[in-house]
């Protein structure tokens, strides 16, 4: 697996920073590259230590784009 933490309100990235690993918002996909995360355990601490409610954050699993399960047909 290899997920992403997106805020639905700003549409930025929350990820451990390359250099240091303290989480950080980024805007772009190009920013976030190091913060691909493979553990789910992991995804739930950044969320509960980095988001607010008003974050509305949501986990992107980017091995399910472009299959039959992508996120816009619905499954």
């Amino acid at each position: 697996m290899r997920l992403l933490i997106q805020s639905k309100t700003t549409g930025k990235f929350l990820c451990p920073a390359l250099d240091g690993g303290e989480p950080v918002w980024v805007a772009s996909l190009r920013e976030a590259g190091g913060g691909v995360v493979s553990d789910l355990e992991a995804v739930n601490q950044l969320v509960e230590d980095n988001c607010d409610f008003e974050d509305m954050p949501q986990l992107i699993d980017l091995d399910r784009l472009g299959t039959a399960r992508d996120y816009t047909k619905g499954a």
